[in-house]
Order: structure tokens, then C-alpha cells, then sequence
């Protein structure tokens, strides 16, 4: 038996074990005809009819370990994508169709495969990157466990062309939902091509959780900013059901940038460039100013690999304190340069997450870099790096000698008296005509119905007069059948604004006004490709926008009854709450759109209004389908009954 088996772990098992003489059957037979690969097919049920545990069948195994690695279809293309790289390409073509479901394919001009490496390279944990433990410390490539192609062949139809630059005919293999299906030569230029069929479509039950078309492109193209940005010196070209969507020529960072997020970037962008012993920090970030609502065009790389950190991002936020407001997010592209031997990034199987030996150290490089550049941009305070950092303090106080903060305070002073020293005329009238603060709320109380009627009809069948006074720039406090109610204005605002837009129908849009100069916008290949599948709501609403060349557009009018004057802004904060509407939730497409316009053309906190403006906003609210809550479920006013004051008084 010995003699036949060349597996190690096998021969110790079965060495000295009561089994080897029960064992009814003992097969090996061979996976791959060209290579000498032995599997050991054990009849658990012949043998122990009892047991309970079982080894799964490889084809269920493999399907398993795919879903570790594939998700999406942007999961497919991040790993072809990283191998072409390691190949060495210089022009990679990536071709999708139904945004990856129906066709994946990844032409690259690498240097290829032999006969047996693009066979190989199909079995789980076959890889040319680490032979032994310690190279796991040494990593400079994107792939290094070798299971992409293992778990992609698994669950997908999967044809690979190669030809190496040794070879003068190419290679054809051919593999059907992980079973191979054969190995043949063809013509090929040098390089390779990787074609990926019907993505699940052995496990319908993971294609059923696929979102849709324009959702999975998105993630792809996500992926592929996320690979192409760090490989400015690399051309890709994106070609999706046959329109082409990206082609990013090669150049530097910032020409990369351009190309994938517009021109404008380059305006709103400082650089950074500090080296040090233990890590070399490189990028731009972003001015003050250009800070978003949302978290976008947020990148880290660590050795030229897209990584996600919430330690390094809160550097970020911490390098810009007391920058930007609190609800504003920084934009940045910050590449990290370290020795492999001081990170991990073997903990997840997608390769995004990144441990480091010294976190400490990269976390207070991080900030301090971004805190020079700023300061050097005039942005931000500036830190200067060859000063010693010491206090800088005079020696003396001067002429002029510092003295000690004095207080007063009148011992004459009781709190429990009712009326002291310090009683001001005005104070005295405030406590002895407290009660006419309340006339208004009284005479409102009279003018609406008795408790009886629905105070909600009445309101919505009549206009009224409503006795109202903002607080805080934020509330608005009115009174009605007893009852103290506080709005939220910005809430109330977008409940108005959603259910205006939400009723438009197509043979009665929105008026648009159209602008005196039509404003031209470039927008990243994911929001460009999100406005032309809305182009057709969008003009529903009352928004003149068309197509204006490779990732741009020109609005020529807006909605008459917005007042918003900045259309870029107003924009660019309805295709961010759109995308995170989609994220969070399934909703409409035209519903999620007027959310979307809803509540980045409403009434913000801070905003003083007028009295006229108040009551036309409360006869517009109470005349909504549902004033109680927004589009998104949050409560847009409260009530307090006049017998909860009354009990609070009585205390």
C-alpha cells in the first residue's frame, strides 16, 4: 500500500490503526491525466454505518469556499483585474455584459501562461507567490493564496486563452461549473484572456441576491477605480453590453484622477509627500472647502493595494478637527508605502483589511503629514517639522504685570425671595404678566374646532391663520385644540417637497426654469452612468439635464419652485442620498429620486423665516397625505397636551 501512496498524512493515519485492516476499499485514482495527483476515496458508509460525519464532495466544498472570495460580479473582476497586474500587463480590456452577470471577460497583454501553468492555476491553492511560510512577509504581488480562480471556475462557466512568450501556439481550457471540461491549443496573441460565463448559474439561490443591472455595475466600476488608481502607468478600458464607459490612458496619479472623477478634482486637491524611516506617505487630500456630505472619493492604499482601516480614517478626520463641520467629509488618496514584513494582510480572504506592526506610528505620521500639506496649501494650521516642538513662552511678563482674574459677588443676593436688589423693571413685568405669553395660543384654541372634530380635516379643508414663532432657527411652536405643537422645519419642508414631486405625472410635469447660463457638470463614470438611466425622471420633475460628451452633462434648467441657485451642490447631494437610498434599501426608482431632491432642496436648519413663511409652510404641511413623518420614517412634529403643563406647574 505504501508503495502506491504519495501522500504523507495518509501513510501516518493509517499507520498502526485498526483501520487499515477493516478498510473494504482503498481507491486512487487520478484527478488531472497529465499530472500525478492521487485522491484517496474512503467509504465511510461501508466501513462504520454509524458515524455521522462525512467529508463533503469536492464540487460542495469548492462551492463553499467560493462564496468567501466571490460575491458579485465586481468580486469576479477585482481578482482578474489583480492577476492581470501580476502578469505584468501594460493595456487590460475589460468587456462586461448584464453588468457581469451574463459575460466577464479580461484581455490582458501580460506575459502569459505555459501548458501547465494554465491548467494548474484552476486548483485550489496552485500559486507561483509563496512556497513556504515566511513568504507570506515578503508579499509585493496582488494575489498570493491561490484560490480566485479555483472558486470563480467553481461557480461559473470559465474559458481561458494564454500564450506565453516561449510558446508559439496558444492555450485553450475550458472548465464547467469547477468540472474540466478539456485542454486544447488555439491562436492567441501573447497574454492572456479570462472569460467568465453565467456568474451562479449552478447556484441559483447566490444569482437570486444579485442586485440589479445598474447597482452590480456600479460596484464594478468601484473595483476597478479602486485597482486602476494606484496603476496610473497601466491602460484600461471598460466596455460594458457594448458601449464603452472608461478608457483611462496611462500617466500619473493625478492625470488617473482626472480621467475618473473629472477635472475639477484637481482644484480641490493638495498633495502630500513626507518619507520617513518606517513609512513613506504620498497622495492629496482634499481642501476644506471641497469637503462633502457624504463619504466619497475616500481611498487608502498600503503598497499600492486598495485597503479598508477605520484606524487610518480616523486620522484623517483628526487631522482635519475643527476644519470642516462635523456632518463633512474629507475627499482623499493616500498611499502608504511600508515594508511587508510590518503588515498583515492575510485576515480576509478579499484582501481589503491591513494590520500593521506599529499602528501608533503610521496613525501620528498620518495626521502630521496632512497637517504640513494643509498648512502649506494656507488651508490649516501648519506644523514645521524642523523646529523642536517646545513651547514657546517669554521669558518675562514685560511691563505690563499679568494679574489675577477677580469675581464679584453680592453677599446680599437670596435666590428664595421674591424679589431681590437685583430686580430689573423689565424682570418685575415678566413675572407679573407671565400668563399673556399664552394669549395668541388661546385665541388659536377658539378659532379651531371642539375636541369632538377631527382638528386634521379642519386644517385640511381650510387655510388658517396660524398663530407661529420659530425657536432656535430650527422649530416651529403653534397651538390647536389645546395643544402645543413643535415642527421641525427642514423635516416638514421635505415631506412637502417629496409629495409635491411624487405626484407630478407624466402629462403634468414639473415647470422648470430654465437658467440664464446652462451650467456644465463632469461627474466619476458611476454617477454619469447613474444620471443616464435617470435622464427620463429627472425631466418628469422638472430638470432639464442632457448628456454632454464622455462623463459630463449640462443642466439647463431646474425645477421652478426650488430656490437652490448652486445646481453643482444641489446635484451632486441628489445622486449621493439616490445611491444611498439604493444601498440601504429596495425602493422605487422615481420614489427614491424625488426623496433624493426632497431633502437636498429643503429648508435648513439655521434659516430664519418670515412670518408669512411660516404659516404658508404649516397650510402646505397639514395638507400632505401623512404630515406626521417623513419619506424616510422620522417624526416631523410633537404634541403637548395643555394637561401635561398643567401637571408639570403643579409640581
Amino acid at each position: 500500500m505504501y508503495n502506491f501512496c504519495q501522500n504523507e498524512g495518509i501513510q501516518r493515519f493509517f499507520e498502526g490503526s485498526p483501520l487499515f485492516l477493516r478498510l473494504p476499499e482503498i481507491l486512487f485514482q487520478e484527478s488531472l491525466t497529465e499530472f500525478k495527483t492521487y485522491r484517496l476515496l474512503i467509504t465511510f458508509e461501508a466501513l462504520m454505518p454509524e458515524n455521522t460525519i462525512a467529508l463533503l464532495p469536492e464540487h460542495v466544498a469548492n462551492q463553499i469556499a467560493a462564496g468567501e472570495v466571490v460575491q458579485r460580479p465586481a468580486s469576479v473582476v477585482k481578482e482578474l483585474l489583480e492577476n492581470a497586474i501580476d502578469a505584468g500587463a501594460t493595456h487590460i480590456r475589460l468587456l462586461l455584459k448584464d453588468a457581469g452577470k451574463t459575460l466577464i471577460q479580461v484581455i490582458d497583454n501580460g506575459k502569459g501562461m505555459n501548458p501547465f501553468d494554465a491548467r494548474m492555476c484552476f486548483e485550489r491553492h496552485a500559486t507561483s507567490k509563496i512556497s513556504k511560510t515566511e513568504d507570506l512577509f515578503q508579499l509585493h504581488t496582488k494575489g498570493f493564496r491561490g484560490e480566485a480562480l479555483a472558486s470563480i471556475a467553481a461557480i461559473a462557466q470559465v474559458e481561458l486563452k494564454t500564450r506565453h512568450a516561449n510558446d508559439s501556439l496558444a492555450q485553450l481550457v475550458s472548465i464547467d461549473g469547477g468540472k474540466f471540461i478539456g485542454q486544447s491549443e488555439c491562436q492567441a496573441p501573447l497574454g492572456t484572456s479570462f472569460t467568465v460565463k453565467n456568474l451562479f448559474f449552478n447556484v441559483p439561490a447566490r444569482r437570486n441576491f444579485l442586485k440589479s443591472d445598474t447597482v452590480e455595475q456600479k460596484h464594478i466600476i468601484d473595483e476597478v477605480e479602486r485597482v486602476a488608481i494606484p496603476h496610473a502607468n497601466i491602460h484600461f478600458t471598460i466596455t460594458s453590453n457594448g458601449n464603452e464607459i472608461l478608457n483611462l490612458p496611462p500617466g500619473n496619479l493625478m492625470q488617473r484622477l482626472k480621467s475618473l472623477l473629472g477635472s475639477y478634482i484637481q482644484k480641490e486637491l493638495v498633495p502630500i509627500d513626507e518619507t520617513t524611516s518606517f513609512v513613506k506617505v504620498q497622495g492629496y487630500v482634499c481642501l476644506p472647502n471641497a469637503a462633502t456630505r457624504s463619504k466619497r472619493e475616500q481611498y487608502f492604499f498600503v503598497n499600492n493595494r486598495f485597503v479598508r482601516n477605520p484606524f487610518l480614517n480616523h486620522a484623517i478626520y483628526e487631522a482635519y478637527k475643527e476644519l470642516i463641520s462635523f456632518q463633512s467629509h474629507p475627499k482623499y488618496f493616500i498611499f502608504l508605502e511600508l515594508d511587508p514584513k510590518d503588515i498583515d494582510i492575510n485576515i480576509h480572504p478579499t484582501k481589503t483589511e491591513v494590520k500593521f506592526t506599529d499602528d501608533k506610528t503610521v496613525y501620528m505620521l498620518l495626521v502630521s503629514s496632512i497637517k504640513r500639506a494643509l498648512g502649506k496649501a494656507n488651508a490649516g494650521p501648519t506644523l514645521d517639522f524642523e523646529n523642536e516642538m517646545s513651547m514657546d513662552l517669554p521669558l518675562k511678563p514685560g511691563p505690563n504685570a499679568f494679574a489675577a482674574p477677580s469675581v464679584n459677588v453680592n453677599p446680599n443676593y437670596n435666590p428664595f425671595h421674591s424679589q431681590t436688589p437685583q430686580d430689573s423693571p423689565l424682570q418685575k413685568v415678566n413675572r407679573q404678566h407671565w400668563e399673556s405669553m399664552f394669549e395668541g395660543f388661546k385665541q388659536e384654541v377658539d378659532t379651531l374646532p371642539s375636541p369632538n372634530q377631527s382638528a386634521m380635516e379642519h386644517l385640511r379643508q381650510e387655510s388658517l391663520d396660524f398663530k407661529v414663532f420659530q425657536l432656535n432657527l430650527k422649530y416651529l411652536v403653534t397651538a390647536y385644540n389645546g395643544q402645543v405643537v413643535i415642527i421641525d422645519q427642514q423635516r416638514a419642508h421635505e415631506r412637502i417637497l417629496y409629495e409635491h414631486f411624487l405626484n407630478a405625472k407624466p402629462d403634468t410635469p414639473i415647470a422648470t426654469q430654465q437658467l440664464l447660463f446652462p451650467e456644465q457638470l463632469e461627474l466619476s463614470a458611476n454617477d454619469f452612468q447613474l444620471v443616464k438611466s435617470l435622464l427620463g425622471e429627472f425631466k418628469q420633475l422638472g430638470f432639464d439635464v442632457e448628456v454632454f460628451g464622455k462623463n459630463a452633462i449640462v443642466v439647463n434648467g431646474t425645477p421652478s419652485d426650488l430656490e437652490e441657485s448652486n445646481v453643482k451642490h444641489l446635484l451632486e447631494g441628489i445622486l449621493e442620498n439616490f445611491k444611498l437610498n439604493t444601498i440601504d434599501s429596495k425602493i422605487e426608482k422615481r420614489d427614491n429620486l424625488c426623496r433624493a431632491i426632497a431633502r437636498n432642496s429643503c429648508i435648513k436648519y439655521g434659516k430664519a423665516l418670515e412670518s408669512g413663511e411660516m404659516k404658508q409652510l404649516l397650510n402646505h404641511l397639514y395638507a400632505c397625505e401623512n404630515p406626521l413623518y417623513t419619506a424616510g420614517g422620522k417624526v416631523i412634529m410633537m404634541e403637548l397636551e395643555a394637561g401635561e403643563i398643567e401637571k408639570f406647574f403643579k409640581r
